[in-house]
């Protein structure tokens, strides 16, 4: 029971990381399409200013439950996609220095420098996290001892690339309905119009994913066993649909709230189908990493379940009373503040 609850929780961790920094990966990775001045570059660095470093937390938080109550899960995922992990580290890395580094000199040169930096650091993490989390629903080649056999390049197959192209479309959607809902003028205007622009293109992408998981996968297995379940594909399905219409009525905080219904809804159907599997295995199915054969000791669980009903709620307010407080469009007035970017 403790490793369903534990495996649960970890499936909603990933998905409020995703959806929270979604929106900052999504608005740094459009700052070459958008950010036409230093202006417009300056607004929509300031429209994540408050939030970015706090929404990564969410990244840590699943990390360490991933450590904390499935340790064996932890040491084969990053064992087994050392090197895309790395990758993701130092992206993310990257970008942190640049929002920092970007405004302490004024020079056109420096800032385009940085400006790539978060810009690369931002588009890098989104596809890496698709490959590898459509590479984790296909199965990872593990043989019996968890170890992962060939190169890293066999993650770059049709699927894992089509998870990278999905993601990256979620977040550069996810990140554009943020933009209109924060800014004013000409730069919303034009990520108003992206945001109209992508959506049928979103659709297309999020459609030709879930044909592929129906070819490359067994995520379905556990709803054909409990039709009941398809209410978890159900809700971002709608989530799409209606997104669609709300960014026609330029009602952009209900189209962004629609967004993040998707990135969660998304998410959790993948983690659900995988149950009680963590790491399938594409060799064997009896060498897959499960919740039973990789969770800590039904102590470590409980002792964790009872920090993380006290905790997680207080981080979980304290992000919405964030979010709330800042919520206002950034103008003019806010970039001669001090602590701007």
């Amino acid at each position: 029971m403790l490793e369903t609850i534990w495996f649960l929780l970890w499936g909603v961790l990933w998905a409020i990381y995703f959806t929270l920094d979604g929106y900052d990966l999504g608005v740094g990775s459009l700052i070459p399409v958008l950010g036409k001045t230093n202006r417009d570059r300056r607004i929509m660095l300031n429209t994540m200013g408050p939030f970015w470093d706090g929404n990564e937390v969410w990244l840590i938080t699943a990390g360490g439950v991933t450590f904390a109550a499935f340790p064996k899960a932890y040491a084969v995922m990053f064992s087994s996609l050392y090197t895309p992990l790395m990758l993701l580290l130092f992206a993310l890395i990257i970008r942190g220095v640049s929002l920092e580094f970007r405004h302490q000199v004024e020079n056109d040169t420096w800032r385009k420098v940085w400006d790539w930096g978060a810009t690369i650091g931002s588009f890098l993490p989104a596809l890496l996290f698709g490959v590898a989390f459509a590479n984790i629903f296909m199965g990872l080649p593990l043989d019996e001892h968890g170890v992962f056999q060939g190169s890293w390049l066999l993650l770059l197959n049709p699927y894992g690339l089509a998870g990278g192209l999905l993601f990256v479309a979620l977040f550069i959607m996810h990140g554009a309905l943020w933009l209109t809902a924060r800014t004013k003028g000409d730069l919303q205007q034009r990520a108003a119009a992206l945001a109209k622009n992508f959506w049928p293109i979103l659709i297309a992408i999020v459609s030709l994913f879930v044909v592929l998981t129906l070819m490359y996968t067994d995520l379905l297995n556990n709803y054909l066993r409990n039709p009941l379940m398809f209410v978890v594909l159900l809700v971002p399905v709608l989530a799409l649909v209606l997104m669609g219409r709300q960014i026609g009525r330029q009602d952009w905080w209900y189209a962004w709230g629609l967004s993040a219904v998707l990135i969660t809804g998304l998410t959790l159907f993948g983690v659900v189908g995988l149950y009680p599997t963590i790491l399938p295995s594409s060799i064997s199915l009896d060498y897959s990493v499960t919740i039973m054969n990789a969770a800590s000791s039904t102590l470590t669980l409980s002792i964790m379940l009872i920090v993380a009903l006290v905790f997680v709620p207080l981080v979980a307010f304290y992000q919405f009373w964030l979010h709330r407080t800042f919520s206002h469009k950034i103008t003019d007035h806010h970039l001669e503040q001090d602590g701007a970017y």
